[in-house]
């Protein structure tokens, strides 16, 4: 993955409702889940549940797979591994080298 990809799914992750829309998608047994499902357990309007599963079907966290008239979600595992890899490299790089302190 590269630091662009990184920052990337980053910033799809730096807010608490796509982390927990994250969770809602992780707890599904079937695989999908669909924005109403979602948006039942959140206190939130289905417009801005669609909002945050956009950032993270951008970020290439979750996909789509339309089920009838409604589009489901489901998690990207493997892009989800992809990163837990490339943060486990970039905070072993960061812990290798010695920090030089200020003057």
């Amino acid at each position: 993955m590269h630091d662009d990809d990184i920052a990337n799914v980053m910033r799809a992750l730096g807010h608490p409702v796509r982390l927990n829309i994250l969770r809602i998608l992780a707890a599904q047994r079937a695989g999908d889940c669909c924005c109403t499902d979602v948006t039942q357990n959140l206190s939130l309007a289905q417009s801005t549940v669609s909002q945050h599963i956009k950032v993270l079907l951008d970020a290439g966290l979750v996909e789509r797979h339309p089920k009838g008239t409604r589009n489901c979600y489901s998690l990207r595992a493997d892009r989800l591994a992809d990163f837990g890899v490339a943060c486990t490299g970039l905070f072993t790089g960061l812990t290798d080298h010695p920090v030089k302190e200020l003057a």
